[in-house]
């Protein structure tokens, strides 16, 4: 249920949503959720309410873009004893300026459990009959959402659709070297059970999650784009977890997934050309989850923005104190 203190101002928030930016800021490149201003040696990212799931944009969700780029400042502040990160600023809720990196060409996806409903999921694999998965060996007689024995790294290309590769593919194809991909997989490893103690310490379970790295101009490599986000990362309430397993539920989820699984009962949504619009009542649904999770992972309250305002003034005012642009 939408939680009541959210309830009236996520409602008021429909009309308040981010889907696009078109400032003068130099080259623009719009991805699925982001929309990256190249500003030479560094860039300005800047996240939308755009949701993204099946390789395509399904929604737009109010106060995502805020949600997504203040929890992963938490995260990547957290996180630089592991390894360090492009973020230089955050000159808004909305916005990061970060140094710019070469990114490799790979998604390094960390599974803690046997779960997922995409076709890159662990689960829809291995429920297919595949038991070795990106170099992964399986056993039998597994069941969804289960907890794995241990942490398993489940790389991806990073193209129009994801492919999943094992680490042995990625040096064959020389999408990294040997020596490269021995400090990204080494740090996600280390990235996600650091997570998840922290999730732990908040009653979440952080079951499964993605990185990307780069490196920058120093050739150092280097944590990109987003870090343990209700986007990038599939959470699970920790004190219901083994109640629901047992009785073959679904856990109670704090990230996306419930609106993924909607689109796949009423749609195709990897084939279907136009997809159905995802109900009022399930964004305002999800906006509430992406607040709780902020709050519950970074012990704050949630800032919710002056709705008088102009979101596109506000960020044009922000980014121009913050950052000189072309």
């Amino acid at each position: 249920m939408l939680a009541e203190r959210y309830r009236d101002i996520v409602a008021a928030g429909m009309e308040y949503r981010l889907t696009e930016t078109n400032f003068n800021f130099g080259q623009k490149y719009r991805g699925k959720v982001r929309d990256t201003y190249d500003l030479g040696d560094r860039l300005l990212l800047i996240t939308t309410d755009r949701l993204s799931a099946f390789d395509r944009v399904l929604a737009a969700i109010p106060f995502k873009g805020q949600v997504l780029n203040l929890t992963s400042a938490f995260w990547f502040g957290a996180t630089q004893h592991i390894i360090d990160n492009h973020v230089l600023a955050i000159p808004d809720p909305n916005v990061t300026l970060a140094k710019k990196c070469e990114v490799f060409p790979v998604e390094f996806i960390v599974r803690g459990y046997m779960t997922g409903s995409t076709s890159t999921s662990l689960w829809t694999h291995y429920n297919n009959g595949v038991r070795d998965y990106c170099g992964n060996m399986l056993s039998d007689g597994m069941c969804k959402n289960q907890k794995l024995v241990a942490p398993i790294l489940t790389p991806t290309t990073k193209e129009a659709h994801d492919r999943p590769v094992s680490c042995a593919e990625i040096i064959e194809l020389g999408l990294m070297t040997a020596a490269e991909l021995k400090i990204a997989a080494d740090a996600a490893l280390r990235l996600y059970q650091f997570g998840v103690a922290e999730a732990a310490k908040r009653g979440l379970l952080l079951v499964d999650t993605k990185y990307e790295m780069g490196r920058d101009a120093a050739g150092n490599i280097v944590l990109v784009d987003e870090i343990h986000t209700p986007d990038s990362s599939r959470y699970w309430i920790a004190d219901s977890y083994t109640e629901h397993f047992a009785r073959g539920e679904e856990p109670d989820s704090i990230d996306k997934e419930f609106l993924r699984l909607w689109f796949v009962k009423n749609c195709d949504p990897y084939n279907d050309k136009v997809l159905p619009a995802a109900p009022d009542d399930q964004v305002q649904e999800l906006a509430a989850r992406y607040i709780r999770l902020y709050e519950m992972i970074t012990g704050q309250d949630f800032a919710f923005p002056d709705q008088r305002e102009s979101i596109q003034a506000r960020l044009q005012k922000n980014i121009c104190a913050a950052v000189t642009v072309p």
